[in-house]
């Protein structure tokens, strides 16, 4: 049998891990997503990797997978989202791809992490209403990417987090409370 894929290929185990497993649809993140993001951040070669998630306000580290000595991100974490790169990243205000995110902090455009963030990668998890759930954000101490490895590395991140929204949807309450504060499905 001839395969037009390697069956080893990120692509192919994140799309199995997500696509392949648990049917039913919810606000919270299927279980594979920690298998999912390991499987990322040792192939694109980052420190951390991790969904989070905007929710009234915030900005809350969903799921983390970091290297054993990079402890500073933990999931559950969560800080006001006008703190957060995540939000400029779902704004526009901050590109999805960093090659070297030092320079954005030094002018300003992105708030000191107060520990070095090289390499910044991070794409929105769109609902299929179009809403925003979260980020999908990856990144390593020194800057680790050329500009070409980068961009292949997003579009690996989008489609990730793309399978992730097919996984999720709004709850009623919090389509409700979002309608409450004015946010009609997108931030």
């Amino acid at each position: 049998m001839h395969l037009d894929y390697d069956p080893d290929d990120l692509d192919v185990k994140v799309s199995e891990l997500l696509v392949a497993t648990s049917d039913a649809t919810d606000a919270e993140l299927p279980g594979e997503v920690s298998e999912v993001l390991r499987l990322l951040r040792e192939r694109l070669d980052m420190d951390v990797v991790f969904v989070s998630q905007i929710s009234h306000g915030r900005r809350t580290f969903k799921v983390v997978e970091s290297r054993p000595e990079f402890t500073i991100v933990q999931a559950g974490m969560s800080d006001p989202v006008e703190e957060s790169w995540c939000q400029r990243v779902v704004e526009g205000r901050l590109p999805e791809v960093m090659v070297d995110a030092r320079p954005f902090v030094a002018a300003g455009e992105a708030p000191d992490p107060g520990f070095e963030i090289g390499t910044h990668l991070s794409t929105p998890v769109r609902l299929a209403d179009g809403s925003v759930y979260g980020t999908l954000c990856c990144f390593s101490g020194p800057p680790t990417k050329k500009a070409g490895a980068a961009e292949m590395d997003i579009n690996r991140l989008r489609y990730t987090a793309s399978l992730l929204a097919a996984k999720l949807k709004p709850t009623p309450l919090e389509l409700q409370k979002d309608e409450q504060a004015g946010f009609k499905g997108t931030l």
